[in-house]
């Protein structure tokens, strides 16, 4: 193993905290992996990790030289990228929801690897968010507003929200025509992954969003459950439109309020600073903006 491959070992031990994670990633074995940043600090003549049994972090030395071997590392792949006459090659990581991997993603997918036969991609899929630099992830497609500053957001558009109502439910409760008739119906409540707190539903009133809470009989944590639930009666739902397209088109959901629909959903890619030059996530950053064209999906 020379230097540079030394250097990407430990990058990837700092960033999945973990030995073992690191050396699957790079496809080597844990007392190799151990060996060798053993012996990269011994060539260093300093200690670069604290180990315990449950996890690995940095010394302060080993946060400097960390922050030294990203910037070698890019500078690194990105010369070889400015002389390389092939196309980028390697592993990409990306995170994305996963009915809107197969809504969006995966129809346009075997154009992108037949343009680019060098990559491969590892899905990963929830309505988690994910650490993206602990996890190795080279990008995370998330919808909503965003507060993690720490990553490089690239706006790619806006998903266009819906509520509605399974048929049996509008023949229980009724069909509300204005917010204001919402007295007395539920909702599928869907718990946010970052507050923990049941979301309300978002509606449009007068150029101005309004937001309301109902009561729930039935929440859940994951938005393909609470869509199963809205399908099932237990409520009124809003989601991105895709998710209901053809549900509302054969009548299987009834679209509510919709002269007061939800704000739309912002969509962004987000990506660790040190990922930013890899010439393989440029690639798909360009492939993945072009599907949603900035505009309304």
């Amino acid at each position: 193993m020379d230097r540079l491959d030394r250097m990407q070992l430990f990058t990837r031990v700092v960033e999945r905290g973990s030995f073992s994670a690191a050396a699957n990633d790079l496809a080597l074995g844990r007392s190799t992996a151990t060996e060798a940043i053993k012996a990269l600090e011994a060539d260093l003549g300093v200690r670069l990790l604290e180990r315990t049994t449950r996890h690995v972090r940095t010394t302060p030395d080993g946060a400097a030289f960390y922050r030294r071997c990203i910037a070698i590392l890019a500078e690194v792949e990105e010369a070889e990228s400015a002389f390389k006459t092939g196309n980028p090659e390697g592993l990409l990581r990306i995170e994305a929801h996963p009915y809107l991997t197969r809504t969006f993603l995966l129809p346009a997918l075997p154009d992108f690897l037949k343009r680019y036969p060098g990559l491969r991609i590892q899905f990963g899929q929830g309505d988690r968010y994910a650490d993206l630099v602990r996890e190795g992830v080279d990008c995370a497609i998330r919808a909503g507003e965003l507060d993690d500053s720490t990553l490089i957001a690239r706006r790619l558009g806006h998903l266009d929200e819906v509520t509605c109502a399974s048929p049996d439910y509008v023949e229980q409760y009724g069909r509300p025509e204005t917010p204001d008739d919402l007295d007395g119906h539920i909702a599928v409540g869907f718990i946010s992954s970052r507050t923990g707190d049941v979301m309300p539903l978002e509606l449009i009133e007068g150029g101005k969003t309004r937001f309301i809470s109902l009561p729930c009989r039935v929440t859940a944590n994951d938005s393909g459950t609470a869509i199963a639930l809205a399908r099932l009666g237990f409520g009124l739902v809003q989601a991105p439109r895709y998710h209901f397209a053809e549900d509302l088109k054969a009548g299987r959901m009834v679209e509510i309020l919709a002269d007061f629909p939800p704000p739309p959903t912002p969509l962004t890619a987000l990506y660790p600073q040190n990922r930013q030059t890899a010439p393989r996530l440029r690639v798909f950053l360009d492939w993945v903006g072009g599907i949603f064209a900035g505009g309304m999906v």
